[in-house]
């Protein structure tokens, strides 16, 4: 299995380094995205695996960090963890993964 994976075209599944002031964390996420035509923005979002490093560093606080994937970087803010200590991630704009833009690169996606 590759270190990551593709579950849909607008997603990412795999490893990650989030950075947080100025400690970075080896941390696996699963993020999912889509365009929201009303304020013309993309809005990506997801969940950091359970991570006692994270839970330690941020004590369920939210927070504002970076994170970065084989396929880019974009800021975020962390929120409170849920029931199983799994931070949420969210982000507006260029997100942390590859989107196809174009009719050409869906198609090849889904072929």
């Amino acid at each position: 299995m590759s270190e990551h994976e593709h579950d849909d075209e607008d997603g990412y599944t795999g490893d990650a380094t989030l950075v947080v002031g100025e400690t970075e964390l080896a941390v696996r996420v699963q993020l999912r995205g889509h365009f929201q035509p009303i304020d013309g923005y993309y809005h990506w979002y997801g969940r950091i695996t359970a991570s006692p490093e994270l839970s330690t560093l941020l004590g369920g606080r939210k927070t504002k960090a970076e994170i970065r994937t084989p396929e880019g970087s974009a800021p975020c803010e962390l929120s409170d963890p849920d029931t199983w200590d799994r931070y949420r991630v969210m982000g507006t704009s260029t997100p942390p993964f590859h989107v196809p833009k174009s009719l050409s690169e869906i198609e090849a996606a889904t072929a």
